[in-house]
């Protein structure tokens, strides 16, 4: 199916969203532990937050995984 010129394919309405709609976010940790090094994911609702933090400790075996709300830590794991 082709698009129509001036639509965003569906996927750039997230790529730009704000992260207030976004609040929470999973991250991946360095090594070491001292700072995030990635953000693995973003979700809307603390329901699908959680099921994104559960599957990237599946994942990443081993390594520090953090849920947080903005400046607030939800939860760590490995």
């Amino acid at each position: 199916m082709r698009e129509q010129e001036g639509e965003a394919p569906p996927d750039a309405a997230l790529a730009g969203a704000p992260a207030a709609r976004l609040p929470y976010a999973v991250e991946l940790w360095n090594l070491t532990r001292t700072a995030p090094e990635r953000v693995l994911g973003r979700a809307a609702s603390a329901v699908l937050a959680r099921a994104i933090f559960a599957a990237a400790q599946s994942e990443h075996l081993g390594r520090k995984i953090v849920l947080r709300r903005g400046s607030e830590i939800l939860s760590e794991g490995e």
